[in-house]
């Protein structure tokens, strides 16, 4: 009896203890996202539709809450399948459940946001083959926990966005003079200034989106591996 009494109270003490809810671990899933591992500044991933959609913040937000919607609840549906998926077909359901969910936001937009569904349309259509939504579910939902899937797929959403809603600010504001077509220019009494033509095209993102990776690089001292 009382050897069984030590080898129970052994088996406690080495039991692991769970993790806690919102670990260190846990939370540089989510931070790490938004500097050091960056889908776009550092993994260069989604940069079609941050070119495309940033003219204006209005479209840029909408594009950004439905990357980050639809990356959130794919790792968890890929995380929640991932043991029953066959690894041959693997790619096509991930497809197919990334293709339901933009088809649901697609709608969604249409029924109450019919004026910048007919901006973005195009593009969220897109979101289906995003570089970043494809990579998480094969880097990082086919192998862990819905838990830590959605809040992978929060950090990657979250660092999708802050850069293309920092492209689109920019580019507004010197292309159009105004902020969410307030006109800023005016209202500070710079209406004299000229709008800067080349914001108004693609190659005014990617002028603005190198400038931000230059300047991310330059405080986080990060380095491409050779």
């Amino acid at each position: 009896m009382a050897i069984e009494t030590a080898k129970s109270m052994e088996a406690t003490v080495v039991k692991k203890k769970s993790e806690d809810f919102f670990s260190k671990r846990r939370r540089r899933l989510v931070a790490d996202p938004l500097d050091d591992s960056n889908p776009i500044t550092v993994q260069v991933l989604g940069i079609c539709s941050a070119l495309a959609v940033t003219a204006k913040i209005a479209p840029t937000l909408v594009m950004a809450t439905a990357v980050t919607l639809v990356v959130i609840f794919s790792n968890v549906i890929i995380s929640m399948l991932r043991n029953v998926i066959p690894g041959r077909i693997r790619i096509i359901a991930q497809l197919a459940i990334v293709a339901m969910l933009v088809i649901l936001v697609d709608q969604v937009l249409k029924a109450y946001f019919y004026d910048l569904a007919k901006i973005v349309g195009v593009y969220v259509g897109l979101i289906i083959t995003n570089c970043i939504i494809m990579g998480r579910l094969e880097a990082y939902a086919m192998a862990n926990k819905p838990y830590d899937s959605a809040l992978d797929g929060l950090g990657n959403g979250l660092g999708y966005a802050w850069v293309i809603l920092v492209v689109a600010f920019f580019r507004e504001l010197l292309g159009s003079g105004s902020i969410l077509n307030i006109p800023i220019k005016e209202m500070a009494g710079l209406g004299f200034i000229p709008n800067n033509g080349l914001m108004t095209n693609p190659v005014g993102a990617f002028v603005i989106i190198g400038i931000i990776i230059w300047v991310q690089r330059y405080f986080n001292g990060y380095v491409e591996d050779h």
